[in-house]
């Protein structure tokens, strides 16, 4: 291992050779390098194995780090390929330096591998937290020839993993039914997870994965990796299984109408790809990314927890009045509840937005709906002790708006071609790609917060993909780069806005869940999981969203009932409550419309929360039964650092006579402790279940385990465990 700094001058004829460990405080990646070759992986897992181990036991140690196109074998796929000024598709990568740069929190090892022909470098690098066990690559990519080159594959990391008994678990969903688990054995030949969206990366499929090393996955128990690629436009994520060798992992962009234009000099910076290695199966894998994503991945909210809140849209749609804004300002309130979101409906001036197929840009208030504006509605939440949020689109227009009518040219189109538009027929993207149209996206927040500083809570939303691909900005030669020039652009604002206003709390929607991803959450400090807040549905939705996100990011909402989205299904308002308590409480419906037990059942909820809130939001999660199992009972559970406090949710999922319910044994708990078990969240009108009040020691618990009573068609229970 090389643990100091190495720089070797750069040769035509010798490159850097050595060994390297890059290791995080449970796992490691071990590197080699070859005389005038490039970088090859050897390993990743575990500290149990060293680089002489592995070569004396007869390991392949021939993997490349970053595999080339014109380098490795045809059976294998490149992460890397190029276009030369001449023609050339071909690279031959040697490593030419070496470099540890080691900061207060983690420890960055560089790598630099030039061309053996060309002017062209690549640097890989790798990012080793020392507080958790995660691993992020990426590489930047720059030349010298004389004329701009082509990136034709640019991946942000590859992974070598040996043949064996490996599962590959990734999240498939759709509108309303996002992150379904799929958990299937990695068989010979390519298996690709794509999402060419444009602008929403997570509906259909999801930049994350998992690969079970020990057959197939469980959730406390096997070596399990997590990927998660932090990014939010086109991905592709490619596993290519050869023959007995090896399974190849690849995460990066998706060239697909994104082959780069690269000028001489400038540097091109892949994604992040974060890496988390664990034994201890998915939930180990999910718990190390939540704490990874809680003190690098989220910079804004990280170990803060979030505000419990009223959502104006599913009470109200478009239907916004002063009159009933502040109606459902004083139910929260009443509730006990923290904040109050105006959602779509309240701005338009030319054009009112009254129906979703117009006004999109025209961020002014519209003062038939709000004769007193927003400084009404500001005053009213601080008069009723609570804050206020509002609900914006600004990477989106209209045809039908004034901002249209005056910039025709800021929206993405193609020139003679007809005008694609989506939600309510005139919906376009606005060009990010352009500077002009990033100042007028920031101005959107800027303006509304420079006028009502009180406001104290953005919804961000995106209900449109990319569907005309050019740009009036960008010169013909690199309408290629759109994909990621348009990513590259929401970066930049998102990023002015965080400077000038750290304290504004943000959520990332975009029809529903279609933005979960660590590209835009270092900007954010919640997204909206779906649109679809059936309670049922949800225990499925935020177990998949579970496994690589934490709960103070999972914004989930009690609904009203009955529900449109699924039928008109009538779901009793504790089993509502029980399944959105276990993330970033909120509630989704009109309360005018609420019965006396609802509104009392939501305000045993909202008291209860606030005492469990930072567990629940911060703690450590345990999936222990999945609702996908089809046991008829699904359960999770957080646990404190200290192990002192837990909060247990378990929810029916299944009803019909004479069903058998497993034993529920818990997980992470200390096993030499006593802990009393409280119910929470008590159904009004009834006393607490029969294990309230006892006391079992740790070891039990997790050996043993608890007969949860569920007697009722969609029974639930909320245990704290002190």
């Amino acid at each position: 291992m090389l643990g100091a700094l190495m720089l070797l001058a750069p040769t035509a004829m010798v490159a850097w050779q050595g060994d390297v460990v890059i290791e995080t405080p449970n796992s490691q990646l071990l590197l080699t390098a070859w005389d005038g070759g490039d970088l090859r992986q050897a390993y990743y897992g575990d500290k149990s194995a060293t680089l002489s181990q592995l070569r004396d036991a007869g390991a392949d140690l021939g993997g490349h780090a970053m595999p080339a196109f014109g380098t490795v074998d045809a059976i294998q796929l490149p992460a890397l390929q190029v276009q030369h000024v001449d023609g050339d598709l071909n690279l031959e990568l040697a490593v030419d330096a070496y470099e540890v740069r080691d900061e207060a929190r983690a420890k960055i090892h560089v790598f630099t591998m030039k061309d053996k022909l060309m002017p062209f470098t690549v640097r890989l690098y790798y990012k080793a937290y020392k507080n958790v066990d995660v691993i992020e690559t990426w590489t930047e990519i720059m030349h010298q020839e004389k004329k701009a080159i082509t990136l034709k594959r640019f991946d942000s990391g590859h992974l070598t993993l040996r043949q064996g008994d490996v599962w590959v678990t990734h999240l498939h969903g759709n509108w309303a039914a996002e992150t379904a688990p799929t958990m299937e054995p990695l068989t010979q030949g390519v298996k690709i997870i794509r999402n060419t969206d444009g602008t929403r990366n997570s509906h259909l499929d999801a930049p994350e994965l998992m690969l079970s090393l020990d057959g197939r996955p469980q959730e406390l128990t096997g070596r399990t990796i997590g990927l998660a690629l932090c990014w939010s436009g086109n991905y592709e994520l490619r596993l290519n299984t050869i023959s007995h060798r090896e399974h190849h992992v690849y995460a990066g962009i998706d060239p697909q109408s994104s082959e780069y234009v690269l000028e001489p000099k400038e540097v091109f910076e892949t994604p992040h790809l974060a890496m988390a290695y664990s034994d201890e199966g998915l939930s180990g894998v999910s718990r190390q990314l939540h704490n990874w994503a809680r003190r690098e991945g989220m910079l804004h909210r990280g170990m803060q927890t979030g505000d419990i809140l009223l959502n104006s849209w599913e009470g109200i749609y478009l239907d916004i009045t002063e009159e009933k804004i502040i109606r459902m300002m004083d139910d929260i309130a009443q509730f006990g509840g923290e904040l109050f979101v105006m959602d779509d409906g309240w701005f338009g001036d030319k054009y009112p937005r009254k129906e979703d197929n117009s006004s999109l840009g025209d961020w002014v208030v519209d003062r038939q709906k709000l004769p007193n504006g927003i400084r009404a509605l500001t005053d009213a939440a601080r008069q009723r002790g609570i804050k206020f949020g509002i609900w914006i689109e600004p990477e989106m227009t209209n045809t039908v708006s004034e901002l249209y009518e005056q910039h025709p040219d800021w929206v993405l189109q193609v020139r003679g071609r007809q005008l694609k538009q989506g939600r309510g027929g005139t919906q376009v993207v606005l060009d990010l790609t352009n500077p002009k149209v990033q100042d007028f996206v920031f101005g959107v927040v800027d303006n509304l917060m420079t006028q009502y500083p009180e406001i104290s809570y953005i919804k961000w939303d995106a209900n449109a993909p990319i569907q005309n691909y050019g740009s009036t900005y960008l010169p013909p030669q690199k309408q290629n780069n759109l994909n990621i020039s348009y990513h590259r652009g929401l970066i930049s604002v998102l990023k002015r806005i965080r400077e000038k206003y750290p304290d504004l709390v943000i959520q990332d929607c975009a029809s529903g869940g279609g933005r979960a991803n660590y590209g835009l959450l270092p900007y954010f400090d919640e997204f909206w999981v779906s649109d679809n807040t059936d309670a049922l549905q949800r225990v499925y939705m935020q177990y998949g969203t579970s496994m690589f996100f934490p709960a103070n990011a999972m914004a989930q909402h009690i609904n009203g009932v009955p529900y449109w989205n699924t039928g008109g299904r009538v779901i009793p308002v504790k089993f509502r409550c029980d399944v959105a308590m276990s993330g970033r409480l909120g509630i989704e419906l009109q309360p005018a419309h609420m019965t006396d037990e609802e509104r009392r059942q939501c305000t045993t909820c909202f008291a209860d929360y606030k005492q469990l809130r930072p567990v629940i939001q911060t703690g450590n999660l345990y999936r222990l039964l999945s609702p996908y199992d089809r046991l008829g009972v699904s359960s999770i559970m957080y646990v404190d650092d200290a192990r002192t406090q837990a909060v247990v949710f378990v929810y029916k999922t299944d009803n019909y006579y004479d069903q058998p319910l497993p034993r529920l044994r818990l997980a992470g708990l200390d096993p030499g402790r006593t802990y009393t078990v409280v119910e929470r969240n008590v159904k009004v009108g009834d006393k607490p279940c029969r294990l309230n009040g006892k006391q079992f020691t740790g070891r039990f618990l997790m050996d043993t385990g608890l007969e949860v009573p569920l007697n009722n068609d969609y029974a639930s229970r909320v245990l704290e465990l002190r």
